[in-house]
């Protein structure tokens, strides 16, 4: 499976500004507004936040993966954040997220959803990949880390 079938370069955030869960959130969502105008930006941002009542999606060692169901989408899309700072996101570690793949799917898709989310905390179980995540240089450089990944 090759992640970049869902993601774009103009949807890799290299340095994440946010400080704060709902931050990060909204700053993961922004960039998807002008490329999917049919998307209703509002309601993904709703739908994520209540994905995170029900329980945290930063699954440990500096790496988030929230994600959601919505109506409007025809395919899975994938935005990356990268925050140097880190971001308190109640992970279950109780330690910050430095690393962020959202991910937002159609409503119809159970199947391809859940094997993308696997597929990324694979990969994101692995220190050397998290290390030149962290490591790597902007947008070229995280995108050519997936494209080898």
């Amino acid at each position: 499976m090759e992640l970049t079938e869902y993601l774009s370069k103009d949807l890799i955030l290299p340095e994440l500004k946010s400080t704060t869960k709902q931050e990060v959130l909204k700053e993961l969502v922004k960039p998807l507004e002008g490329k999917f105008p049919k998307l209703n930006i509002k309601n993904a941002y709703k739908v994520l936040l209540e994905r995170e009542q029900l329980g945290s999606t930063g699954i440990g060692d500096g790496v988030a993966i929230p994600h959601g169901k919505l109506r409007e989408l025809n395919k899975i899309i994938v935005v990356i954040g990268r925050s140097f700072l880190g971001v308190d996101f109640d992970a279950l570690d109780k330690k910050p997220c430095h690393i962020f793949f959202l991910v937002l799917a159609p409503e119809n898709v159970a199947g391809l959803h859940l094997r993308i989310l696997a597929h990324i905390s694979r990969i994101l179980k692995e220190p050397g990949f998290r290390q030149a995540f962290m490591e790597a240089e902007g947008v070229e450089g995280i995108w050519k880390l997936l494209r080898t990944g």
